[in-house]
């Protein structure tokens, strides 16, 4: 629904002709679109190092999903980064807790899981209020930034500049938040983007997408992992990924 909604509204505004206050707050949306993040701003894209895919989650913890991929990322071996939503650690601080303490990165995703830029609100502070909470309840404090949907704006810039944190999107994602997604959707969709250096993005709840889709993607996870090693490639969080570890 909301993040093609994202693209389009970002059309609307730029062709409606911009001051400079206003340009500078909606342009940095335009790393929402695959050519326009590799071409402006290839950092946000979250290149590694060429023998390690970053395996990330977003809009989580759910305490009804997200144990499930914990327990599917111990089976394989694998750590990986979970972007969280601030309201939903709140509901689940067990979950983002014990996410943590089994050694996957925690990140943020702000603190609801809203467009920057069709609906604006207090994006610094409910930017700190999230990194708060996760530093509370993780005792780590998050390093890496990414908005909702994947709509930066030059207010979120600042307010994750001012947060100390790092924003970053993805280089590839499997659309698996859509209704009647499979495993075998996701794996297809996905499948193109297992390459060394690139940060994957996919969902480990259906909170905000469409009920039940995290089912199809816990089931593609084996079989993602699988496709990376048969390609010589490691894989975990963010924080190995960027670090070359």
């Amino acid at each position: 629904m909301g993040r093609m909604a994202g693209a389009r509204g970002v059309g609307r505004m730029l062709g409606a002709g911009l001051s400079t206050a206003a340009a500078a707050h909606i342009l940095p949306a335009g790393t929402w679109l695959p050519p326009v993040r590799r071409l402006c701003a290839p950092s946000l894209c979250g290149p590694g190092a060429a023998d390690h895919l970053a395996l990330t989650f977003d809009d989580g913890p759910d305490a009804a999903s997200t144990p499930y991929f914990l327990d599917a990322l111990d089976r394989v071996g694998v750590r990986a980064t979970f972007f969280c939503v601030g309201e939903q650690v709140r509901s689940h601080p067990r979950v983002a807790r014990a996410a943590a303490e089994r050694g996957h990165e925690i990140a943020c995703h702000g603190w609801r899981h809203r467009n920057q830029l069709l609906r604006p609100g207090p994006v610094g502070a409910e930017l700190r209020a999230a990194r708060d909470l996760i530093t509370d309840v993780t005792g780590r404090p998050p390093r890496w930034y990414r908005p909702p949907y994947g709509v930066l704006t030059g207010q979120g810039v600042l307010a994750a500049r001012r947060a100390r944190l790092t924003p970053v999107l993805w280089s590839a994602w499997a659309k698996d938040w859509t209704a009647g997604v499979t495993a075998g959707d996701v794996l297809r969709v996905v499948g193109p983007g297992l390459r060394g250096g690139a940060t994957i993005l996919l969902h480990d709840t259906d909170t905000y997408a469409q009920p039940d889709s995290w089912r199809a993607t816990l089931a593609a996870l084996p079989r993602i992992v699988g496709a990376c090693r048969a390609q010589g490639l490691r894989v975990g969080p963010l924080r190995e990924h960027a670090a070359g570890a």
